[in-house]
């Protein structure tokens, strides 16, 4: 779990960044609270963990979280999400599909946008949203 600890901030204009740093930065965000979920679950080799990690932090796992945060989010926050979304220069990888990519790409620049402001715990709230959803099968 991350904490405002962590953070070194000074306070900023999040406008300033561009979608594509916002996603940059969430996108490492988001990894780390798999991860941690992931090594805090089980004490196993790490190409296992690996293995986890990639399943929920690809495209698709990504764009299906995006539709569980998605109804939940403020007006701000879904402006970031929809900046990240409708970022133009995005080329989709070769196995998942330009509205998963443009979806992820959302729900990273939600994250870089969030932890920029030093709102952990709301990181924390959405993330954990996410993961009752998806492990239910949504």
């Amino acid at each position: 779990m991350l904490t405002t600890e962590s953070l070194n901030n000074e306070k900023v204009d999040i406008r300033l960044y561009s979608p594509q740093a916002l996603a940059f930065l969430g996108d490492a965000v988001y990894e780390i609270l798999v991860r941690e979920r992931i090594v805090h679950r089980a004490n196993m080799p790490v190409n296992k963990l690996h293995l986890q990690a990639v399943e929920q932090v690809r495209a698709s796992y990504q764009s299906k979280a995006y539709a569980v945060v998605e109804p939940v989010l403020t007006e701000e926050e879904l402006a970031a999400l929809k900046r990240g979304r409708n970022i133009s220069s995005i080329k989709p990888p070769k196995n998942g599909t330009m509205q998963d990519y443009r979806r992820a790409t959302g729900l990273e620049c939600l994250f870089g946008y969030l932890y920029l402001k030093g709102e952990i715990q709301r990181i924390n709230e959405l993330f954990l949203m996410i993961e009752e959803h998806l492990e239910q099968g949504e």
